[in-house]
């Protein structure tokens, strides 16, 4: 027994019993007809657009065969800038012939497989404008692309905004209507009118539109409110648009993620809040948070006023003297008498009217202004500012509903007279938002 043990043991193992060079003893050996894959195998199973290198090729316009397959009409660079497929707003490429968005350029991408199945080759970058013809890979240099590219990302240089006070300049879109630059509208996408009122005030005022024309002012903010409020500035003053009218979606898309969902485009907000909201913001991003740092706006819009709190009543109801506080703002606001609640001998109510410089004298210093919580009060405008805004307070919240003043406000179009006890004061200039039609009614700018 021990004999044959020992036969055994020398005796050479088969063939079929030695492991491979290299394999590892306990796993077992790979079976199937065809030989195992090597690693060049595998690197060629890959996907394609792994092993793709990008064409760094150039054709001018001569070259290229597509470049007449570009459809102006259909460009609108207004909407913000995601792919139509994915929804994403990384390396976006705008189709020049139908106007969609696509994401990337290699293959497998989504705008290389637009070109192939709707044969529509021509794409711009968004980010830099430089145009592309796929699924060739080659980028495309003309000068008839010049005005796509300046429709995408306008700039003003300091002689063309020195200009824009000085000559009337009359604009013709491609579907043949005429407008001027700078009074195009804003479309109400659906209930952003509030937004668009604000919009059209801040941009006739000159300092912040000449500031927000220029990139260079702005261009260290980081702010996506600010980057977006200047563009919507610089495409409603262009003169090469493809239309008379502008979208201030990106700009409503910057406000909503800002005022984390306070100001949408869905809801009708109160234009005050909007101004308030959207002027102090502008500093803020300016500034970088440093509230008494001077910003355009404040440049602009910042004034100020003398309260005086009679002694005995609010803040000094402990006190035997007034308390004085001086403070800083960016709006007055205007009391309205109150409205007549009965009718008159023909049964009809008489919606009562009142001057502007009526109610401007409670900014006079002399005219006591009574509040249940504040106290007695007295204001007094010791510094007014370059262009004043004014909101004349309309809607009364009580118990159960919302009501609005009907009063009639009549005031001068030019040299509004401002009650300033600062000596060598000059008057201001004013500006109104509008309210129209009921309490849910809509918002207009003068």
């Amino acid at each position: 027994m021990g004999k044959r043990a020992r036969e055994g043991a020398d005796e050479a193992p088969s063939p079929e019993e030695v492991p491979a060079a290299g394999s590892v003893p306990d796993e077992p050996a790979q079976t199937g007809e065809g030989p195992a894959s090597t690693p060049e195998d595998e690197a060629d199973d890959q996907p394609l657009h792994k092993n793709f290198r990008m064409s760094s090729a150039v054709r001018t316009g001569a070259d290229c065969p597509y470049l007449d397959t570009i459809s102006r009409q259909n460009l609108d660079f207004d909407f913000e800038k995601c792919c139509s497929v994915s929804l994403s707003p990384v390396n976006v490429y705008a189709c020049l012939v139908c106007g969609k968005y696509f994401q990337g350029r290699g293959p497998n991408t989504h705008a290389y497989t637009h070109s192939l199945d709707a044969g529509h080759h021509m794409f711009m970058k968004v980010t830099d404008g430089k145009v592309y013809c796929l699924p060739d890979m080659y980028q495309v240099v003309d000068r008839s692309l010049a005005d796509i590219q300046y429709v995408l990302s306008p700039t003003f240089t300091d002689a063309e905004v020195a200009k824009l006070d000085t000559a009337v300049t009359w604009a013709r879109a491609l579907d043949g209507t005429e407008f001027m630059p700078g009074l195009v509208g804003l479309n109400n996408m659906k209930r952003n009118d509030y937004a668009n009122v604000v919009i059209q005030t801040l941009v006739r005022i000159v300092p912040i539109r000449d500031y927000f024309l220029r990139t260079q002012n702005y261009e260290a903010c980081r702010s996506p409110l600010v980057r977006e409020f200047g563009s919507l500035v610089r495409k409603m003053w262009i003169t090469r648009a493809f239309k008379g009218h502008v979208s201030p979606h990106e700009f409503m898309q910057s406000v909503i993620a800002a005022s984390e969902k306070r100001f949408t485009i869905d809801a009708q907000a109160d234009a005050i809040d909007f101004f308030q909201w959207l002027v102090n913001r502008l500093h803020l991003e300016l500034t970088g948070g440093k509230r008494k740092k001077a910003s355009i706006i404040t440049e602009c819009l910042q004034g100020d006023l003398e309260v005086t709190t009679l002694a005995g009543t609010g803040k000094a109801k402990g006190s035997s003297e007034d308390v004085v506080d001086k403070v800083s703002f960016l709006m007055l606001g205007l009391d309205l008498p109150a409205a007549p609640l009965f009718k008159d001998a023909l049964e009809t109510v008489i919606i009562p009217q009142i001057p502007m410089y009526d109610l401007l004298r409670k900014y006079g210093g002399s005219l006591i202004v009574d509040d249940i919580k504040a106290g007695r009060r007295k204001f007094r405008l010791t510094k007014p500012p370059r262009f004043l805004a004014l909101h004349v307070k309309r809607f009364v919240k009580n118990q159960f509903f919302l009501e609005k003043n009907p009063t009639i406000v009549n005031f001068p179009v030019k040299n509004l007279e401002v009650p300033v006890s600062a000596p060598g004061a000059v008057p201001c200039v004013g500006f109104i938002l509008r309210h129209c039609g009921p309490v849910r009614g809509w918002f207009s700018g003068n």
